[in-house]
């Protein structure tokens, strides 16, 4: 979760690996820091807090340097506070690490280290590597070597970089597990480092991912690479289409804001070439999933964290309707613990916006080891999950920098549609009549994101004014929308930090019912779909207790505008492409509440945009 960035070039690298950071601090704000060589010395900045904060260290003890590297911290061992921030330093002062991700062996590591005489300095498990290293070197190694031996020793998943005074033109970096990326910037005699591509997109988009168990020696000309065995290896650069401008916030007051409203843009992007309009065929080459390959799957399970896995269990219903195949949605981090049940004929479908989560790369390799097929769907080129997977999606939202996910959710929505009608077509258990109805509704869903978007900017803000100052919401859908009232209630619990719950509404009437009173608002997915009578029933049901409804509905429906409190208006189209719609005033009324409570939007607290540690 962390967020990592370093330099070895001609130009200023302190700025450089700074400004790096902070397009990164949505991975982690607890504290941060920086390393450079100056005047044969290692100079190191910390400071609790946010980035800002080094920020203004560095202001009044400015450093300087041609290599440098960059810290933005999510704890994990340690309390958050100056001691235990990155980078850490040896006993001679002449090493610095970072890293991102648990050293499982930290407490022997550190009894061994500490009976050599080791001093350490902070509470956090990472001091254990840079003394590691130090150990090394004390036995004659040189750096390359006495960084291999001791990154052999480490346990868990982990990205590390080391900085070393004696070496001021070389940065060692290694990737071990699935803790998170290693990414190498190749730009023109001067090479970037970083644990997400924003960091450095804007200096090059020639990128090299580090895979598990490699290592990179890195300088300013060109880097050197080899496993953690020895072994030397090859790797090349691949290009990176991104435009770094949209990783930019812009006129925008909040990231969170502009990426709400960026949605119909992101799903024609999703969309942009994956549809033959004329005839309905969807294109997924990147799938490698051959006719034959999908007549042989007989089951389907999604393993996704958090608002993936609601996007997950919105796939369930558009799978199961169009496939015609039975899906399991899974939360990865319970997958691999709960013995399941995988065959050759179960695909395993990943979703994850960083591509990086650990949790669900795990989930990944349990089912790779069990003999399934893999797909992922991932919003970062390049990920570990990308690459780990038989097939792939990439939901081309770009670049998702509020930890909050928005865009990413509604990319994964359209993509796992455009997934099921892929088989769906394959399995001909969709017409090419139906292919082509769908294919029209996708065509006219951007138009309609935006006019959701557009519209009603008031409305949120009387809502924020009216409700700003609850401490409990609750949230009901059916069917197909029943996920989306789990999103919206995570939004809101996210990001402005009141306590949401989303039911299905069915089972409100089971327990939630007690709570309802004239204090509690409950939001309501009321649209007219196979259960829409129902939810006018669960509606009825929550005004006769007193309750305070506010309904996502549509704009001509008396029928729910006469019961609600408020109303917020989503246009129709096919039911499948109903939660695309019905998500987006959820986001806006949790965004709009956290801004009128003060809130940090882009940066709730305790949470990372990607969780590397499980």
């Amino acid at each position: 979760m962390c967020g990592i960035v370093g330099y070895v070039g001609p130009r200023d690298a302190v700025r450089l690996v700074f400004e790096g950071l902070r397009r990164l601090e949505y991975r982690g704000y607890d504290s941060a820091g920086l390393a450079t060589t100056q005047d044969g010395k290692l100079c190191i900045r910390r400071a609790e807090g946010k980035l800002s904060n080094l920020e203004c260290l560095l202001r009044e003890q400015p450093i300087n340097g041609h290599i440098a590297i960059g810290h933005t911290r999510w704890a994990t061992h340690g309390a958050p506070c100056q001691r235990n921030a990155h980078p850490h330093v040896d006993c001679r002062g002449d090493l610095a690490v970072i890293q991102n991700g648990i050293v499982e062996n930290f407490l022997s590591l550190r009894q061994e280290l500490l009976a050599q005489d080791h001093r350490f300095l902070s509470d956090t498990d990472t001091e254990v590597i840079v003394h590691l290293v130090e150990a090394q070197i004390a036995q004659g190694y040189d750096m390359v070597e006495a960084a291999r031996r001791a990154f052999s020793r480490i346990k868990g998943a982990h990205a590390i970089v080391l900085l070393s005074r004696q070496c001021p033109d070389t940065l060692i970096a290694t990737r071990i597990g699935n803790a998170g990326g290693v990414i190498l910037g190749v730009g023109d005699g001067e090479m970037f480092l970083a644990s997400d591509i924003p960091a450095i997109l804007e200096h090059t988009r020639r990128m090299i991912f580090l895979e598990d168990g490699e290592m990179a020696v890195v300088q300013a000309q060109g880097t050197k690479f080899l496993r953690l065995d020895g072994a030397p290896l090859t790797k090349s650069a691949v290009e990176i289409p991104w435009d770094p401008v949209s990783a930019a916030k812009g006129p925008y007051r909040h990231f969170m804001q502009k990426e709400i409203l960026e949605q119909a843009r992101s799903i024609t992007d999703t969309l942009r070439g994956r549809i033959d309009f004329a005839s309905g065929q969807i294109i997924l080459p990147e799938l490698n999933l051959t006719p034959q390959d999908i007549q042989m799957i007989n089951k389907i399970v999604i393993v996704a964290c958090g608002t993936s896995a609601y996007a997950g269990l919105v796939g369930k219903f558009m799978l199961e309707k169009i496939a015609r195949i039975p899906v399991e949605v899974d939360y990865a981090s319970e997958f691999r613990y709960r013995d399941p049940l995988i065959a050759p004929d179960t695909l395993v479908l990943a979703i994850t916006q960083s591509g990086e989560t650990a949790d669900t790369l795990a989930a990944l390799e349990e089912a790779r080891a069990q003999g399934a097929r893999t797909v992922s769907i991932v919003n970062v080129i390049g990920s570990m999950a990308q690459r780990i997977s038989d097939g792939f999606i990439l939901m081309q939202a770009g670049p998702e920098i509020g930890v909050a996910s928005t865009k990413a959710f509604t990319a994964s929505l359209v993509d796992q549609l455009l997934l099921a009608a892929y088989i769906g077509q394959a399995r001909r258990t969709l017409s090419p009549s139906e292919s082509q109805h769908l294919a029209q509704n996708l065509a006219e869903l951007p138009q309609l994101v935006g006019t959701v978007l557009s519209e009603g900017y008031n409305d949120y803000r009387v809502l924020a004014e009216e409700f700003h100052d609850r401490e409990h919401f609750l949230f009901l859908g059916r069917g197909i929308n029943y996920p989306i009232a789990l999103e919206g209630a995570l939004k809101l619990k996210e990001i402005s930090y009141i306590h949401a719950e989303g039911y299905p509404a069915g089972e409100m009437k089971h327990g939630p019912i007690a709570l309802i009173d004239r204090h509690m608002p409950v939001v309501t997915i009321a649209v007219r779909d196979n259960v829409y009578d129902k939810m006018i029933s669960q509606i009825e049901q929550v005004k006769a207790r007193g309750g305070i409804v506010i309904a996502v509905c549509h704009p001509d429906d008396e029928a729910v505008r006469a019961k609600a409190d408020y109303v917020l208006h989503i246009p129709y189209t096919d039911p499948l492409l109903i939660p695309v719609l019905a998500v987006l005033p959820l986001q806006l009324l949790a965004y709009h509440l956290a801004v009128r409570r003060g809130c940090d939007v882009d940066q709730p607290r305790n949470l990372a945009k990607s969780v590397t540690v499980e």
